[in-house]
């Protein structure tokens, strides 16, 4: 690990000895589901999701000997918040231009900590063990960072995408999954044609449950726009596929709907944050954010 990595003494980060500080991450859900490095975390009572994330990165801060950085996606409120936690418990929000350097670097080191695969796997074990809701959630969380880190086409982005479509789709959610799976088969369609068609058929399958007419027939002309644009480009389609967008063209008949096909979307950079047309975007949080802020010593272990 670079000297670049290492925090330098300023204000409340360690001095130039300490730890590399690395920034950890936190989610909630629209349900007060919270998710913190990938784990999700009982919260037993009525304890506030804030209150859980402060004490498992306390946590961490004690065990490192030294302030550490979070960034915390709170779907509940649409936000996202930056913080420094301290090892005595005592927390700020601070602003963007105070986080730590961006960068691959600092983006590598902070996922050699807290591998993406690793959160994989455990995504998977809640699904094998039919815990199909823990999984969505950690899903959501991996997805939801990654994008904020890397952009949305970034391939671990995709990929956390597509298996939450996946998960929604094995809960019944099939508007969910038609959402998630045709913006990474829309990426793909952009990005890398000679993988698109699998996506596209993941989107198709989704969209074969949905039972809206009106999303019937927006979200059946954009795979419909899709699968000719795969043919015009050349592509060719395994049967399955060619049977798949005549089954799309088919449905869209029979309804009798057209709308217009959907406008390209403007390629996208890692570090834009939430930039898919279907991740509502997140409001910054201002410095000093009270559900954030605690003196020292306010963390649950230190309480009598």
């Amino acid at each position: 690990m670079t000297s670049s990595l290492t925090p330098r003494d300023g204000g409340n980060l360690p001095a130039l000895s300490a730890p590399p500080l690395v920034r950890l991450d936190a989610y909630v859900a629209e349900d007060g589901s919270t998710v913190v490095n990938g784990h999700l975390l009982e919260m037993g009572g009525t304890r506030p999701p804030n209150e859980a994330i402060l004490d498992a990165i306390a946590m961490f801060a004690r065990t490192l000997g030294a302030p550490v950085a979070a960034t915390v996606i709170d779907r509940s409120v649409l936000q996202v918040a930056r913080l420094r936690v301290h090892p005595d418990g005592s927390s700020r929000t601070i602003g963007e231009e105070e986080d730590l350097p961006p960068g691959r670097e600092r983006t590598a080191a902070e996922e050699e900590a807290f591998p993406p695969l690793a959160r994989v796997e455990r995504i998977i074990q809640h699904a094998q063990r039919g815990e199909l809701h823990a999984a969505s959630v950690l899903a959501s969380a991996l997805r939801e960072h990654l994008t904020l880190r890397r952009g949305a086409e970034d391939e671990l982005s995709l990929e956390a995408r597509a298996i939450e479509a996946y998960l929604a789709f094995q809960r019944g959610d099939y508007m969910h999954s038609t959402v998630l799976a045709l913006t990474v088969a829309r990426i793909r369609c952009r990005t890398d044609l000679n993988r698109a068609a699998p996506e596209v058929a993941r989107a198709t399958a989704a969209w074969q449950r949905l039972t809206d007419d009106g999303q019937v027939a927006t979200r059946g002309q954009e795979l419909l726009h899709m699968w000719d644009h795969l043919v015009a480009e050349g592509i060719s389609l395994e049967p399955a596929h060619q049977a798949m967008a005549q089954a799309v063209r088919k449905r869209l008949e029979r309804g009798n709907r057209t709308v217009p096909a959907p406008a390209a979307a403007p390629a996208l950079t890692a570090g834009q944050g939430p930039a898919a047309p279907e991740d509502t975007p997140l409001s910054p949080t201002r410095r000093g954010l009270r559900r954030f802020t605690r003196r020292p010593g306010r963390s649950v272990e230190a309480q009598p």
